[in-house]
């Protein structure tokens, strides 16, 4: 059986594919996140997740390598990881009752056979109206900084939303499972 890559250095990532209880291997590709010029966000993460994949098949040329890039988009802006408090603050006041889609590139590559599957699965948050009180509590308590749109709703930041809407919960966080399964099984790994 060939191995499994997680082309990431993400815990979130990590964690998520875990729950497959598959062995397998991490490493973090080194590639140029930047967008193009002119593309558009769903392009982005599609293109992004797989060269992750692609960065590592040359080195790693027996493995099923799956990759994965995510971003927020609240009207036309997209959001980014924060890093600070005050950055996430504003992220929060500006989703503040709104909807945030989240787009979650999804890349398989087969570096023994060069074949490659590619998705984008999106999921959509609907914020409650949030007060100033109730962001800088949740940032306080969370500290969600390396994390698009500035929640972890696999935790506290579940409290921020009114309600959710798209195929897999498991997007939302990074990887999203079900989408994986599915190219997993047409790779000739058959789960469960």
């Amino acid at each position: 059986m060939r191995r499994l890559l997680l082309a990431s250095s993400s815990p979130y990532r990590r964690e998520l594919l875990s729950r497959l209880q598959l062995e397998f291997d991490c490493s973090s590709p080194e590639i140029d996140e930047t967008a193009h010029p002119g593309e558009q966000p769903e392009q982005l993460v599609r293109r992004l997740a797989l060269e992750k994949t692609r960065a590592l098949g040359r080195t790693h040329q027996q493995h099923l390598i799956i990759g994965s890039d995510q971003i927020a988009v609240l009207g036309e802006e997209i959001l980014g990881k924060p890093y600070t408090f005050e950055r996430a603050k504003q992220q929060l006041q500006a989703c503040s009752g709104k909807s945030v889609t989240f787009l979650t590139g999804l890349a398989l590559l087969d570096s023994q056979t060069g074949t490659t599957q590619v998705d984008c699965v999106r999921f959509t948050v609907h914020f409650r109206t949030l007060s100033d009180q109730q962001i800088e509590r949740y940032l306080q308590a969370e500290q969600p900084y390396d994390c698009a749109g500035s929640f972890k709703a696999e935790g506290l930041g579940v409290s921020l939303f009114r309600s959710t809407e798209g195929p897999d919960v498991t997007s939302l966080i990074g990887l999203p499972l079900i989408r994986l399964v599915d190219m997993l099984n047409s790779a000739g790994l058959e789960l469960p």
